[in-house]
């Protein structure tokens, strides 16, 4: 495993305690699990996501992420309709464990409110949560 100063957190995006990420895409949000979370689930061998037009509300579950050490439930940073999914992953779900932020994102959402992604942690913030956990 990492050690938290060999992470790739990305500035342009937000972080929930859960460790998901979201990032504005326009008026979408697009969303994925953290460097810190992939890591720690190891060799992702299956995502479970939901279907285009699904609704949450902020925190709820919205999927699960399967690797060989565990299965992970995904909590839904930021309340919204689902536009798509990460088709990729249904074929290649070690995407996520390979670019988590770019080509392993999960789902594109129309979030209820976008300034809720305000409310999200900053890297910062979410280092330091990462390192208390150590």
């Amino acid at each position: 495993m990492k050690e938290i100063s060999e992470l790739y957190l990305p500035d342009d995006v937000r972080y929930a305690e859960t460790h998901e990420w979201v990032k504005i895409d326009d008026e979408m949000v697009r969303i994925g699990i953290s460097d810190y979370a992939q890591d720690q689930l190891g060799d992702i061998v299956f995502v479970e996501l939901p279907k285009v037009g699904d609704t949450f509300a902020t925190g709820e579950e919205f999927g699960t992420v399967e690797s060989v050490k565990a299965v992970s439930e995904l909590y839904i940073p930021v309340g919204g309709e689902v536009l798509s999914i990460n088709t990729d992953l249904d074929d290649a779900p070690e995407l996520v464990n390979q670019d988590p932020y770019h080509d392993g994102w999960l789902i594109e959402i129309k979030p209820d409110d976008l300034l809720e992604v305000e409310n999200r942690m900053t890297k910062e913030d979410y280092m330091e949560i990462l390192e208390g956990e150590e």
